[in-house]
């Protein structure tokens, strides 16, 4: 055989051996690779269906429906029907995550109907802003300076500002009040996954939500008009500093929810409602968004992606978001976003599986003010307009476009250091 031949032999043979040795060995590594990634560290519940307690992702692929979008890398995530209240989708959704400023979402929610009407106003004590954690997100609210709770909300929702939340809990009774209140509000939804310690989100020992949870407050805060206005708003004015013997100053604030603002290398997403978006350390990025496409709305939650590109968390949110309208009606459920413990479905209990309780006339909330936002929910339960004016993701006014987020139940009859939400 001439000596050309064999060595053209030889080293096609090597290359031939080389792939059938690596290529196991290649695979290894990426099974090793995904062991590496953390996973949940108790048993999930199985809330809302038996198929969101697994761990991994879960779909439910029907015949025409679009493959998960590749390189999710959130440690939990969910796509939900806002409307029927179906699953589409899930990643350990009930994986108790530290939620960072996602849980404002839950503060906003309880303390919304009891803090009325928007004009009240509240003049700032020291006291007030004593207990902010270092290196909070702030908005900018003053000692000595009177605000209107329409003021500080705008503060919580556009700038996530630590400072205003805790400002709205002493109106609201104090942070003791305000935590209970939030706490017996979280269980009345079903948000079971959810431990109230601080109502900024900020970390906390024991402070944890999860995807589906949070997922469950955003549903339920959406039923409310103002909730709904805060969440959509692109930027406003904030009142500045008052000085003597002259107009009190506004500056401009705008929407740290980059699918609303934009940023770069993320564009404001067509059809973007809110709701709220959050980083501290320990939780790393958060994310909870709703958008409307052809009169389907969805829900999306994002919680702590471990990829290294800017802006990960809005980014994978959006492609949970595209690939949901494109399978919405192609896929089976993995599972439901469940009603509140108080309204009643007709067959005695609520659906979720494990973990769900019977359902209860009797208010779960603290005094009044809980009673009112419970209230509030009830009366929402068969579905309430959602006006959004959205065009590329930039609100414009509201009003301009209806579309309506119905409960599953029926009615009655960075460069720098981020900020720590």
């Amino acid at each position: 055989m001439p000596a050309l031949k064999k060595i053209t032999l030889t080293v096609t043979a090597a290359a031939v051996l080389s792939s059938l040795v690596l290529a196991p060995a290649s695979a290894a590594e990426k099974d090793k690779e995904k062991d590496k990634q953390p996973q949940p560290n108790h048993v999930m519940s199985s809330v809302g269906g038996e198929q969101l307690s697994k761990v991994g992702t879960q779909v439910n692929l029907g015949p025409g429906a679009p493959v998960l979008p590749k390189g999710l890398t959130g440690r939990s995530w969910i796509v939900a029907d806002a409307e029927s209240g179906q699953v589409l989708a899930a990643h350990n959704s009930h994986w108790r995550l530290p939620p960072a400023s996602t849980m404002k979402m839950l503060f906003a929610d309880t303390l919304l109907p009891a803090l009325q009407p928007a004009t009240l106003t509240h003049t700032v004590k020291d006291s007030d802003l004593a207990r902010l954690g270092e290196g909070s997100s702030l908005v900018g609210v003053k000692e000595d300076h009177t605000y209107t709770v329409h003021d500080l909300w705008l503060g919580v929702f556009l700038r996530s500002g630590n400072d205003a939340v805790h400002v709205l809990a002493e109106m609201y009774g104090g942070m003791p009040q305000t935590i209970a209140a939030m706490q017996k509000h979280a269980e009345e939804l079903q948000a079971l996954d959810t431990t109230v310690v601080s109502p900024d989100g900020y970390d906390a020992p024991g402070q944890v939500s999860s995807a589906y949870d949070l997922t469950l407050i955003a549903r339920s805060g959406m039923q409310k008009k103002d909730f709904r206005e805060y969440a959509a708003t692109a930027s406003a004015d904030f009142p500045g500093e008052k000085k003597k013997g002259k107009k009190r100053e506004t500056f401009e604030i705008q929407n740290t929810n980059r699918l609303i603002a934009g940023d770069n290398g993320v564009d404001p997403y067509k059809g973007i409602a809110g709701v709220k978006n959050g980083y501290t350390t320990h939780a790393g990025n958060t994310f909870t968004g709703v958008a409307e496409r052809d009169g389907r709305v969805l829900l999306v939650t994002v919680m702590n992606p471990s990829a290294d590109e800017s802006h990960a968390v809005y980014k994978e949110a959006a492609h949970l978001l595209d690939w949901g309208f494109a399978a919405s009606g192609k896929v089976r459920p993995v599972g439901e976003l469940v009603p509140p413990k108080s309204v009643d479905t007709g067959a005695g209990t609520v659906s979720g599986g494990k973990g769900a309780q019977p359902a209860a006339g009797a208010d779960q909330g603290s005094g009044g003010q809980a009673k009112a936002a419970h209230a509030a929910a009830a009366r929402g339960s068969g579905g309430v307009g959602v006006a959004l004016a959205i065009v590329g993701g930039v609100l414009v006014a509201l009003a301009a476009a209806v579309f309506l987020v119905n409960r599953r139940w029926p009615l009655p009859g960075l460069g720098r250091r981020a900020p720590q939400d």
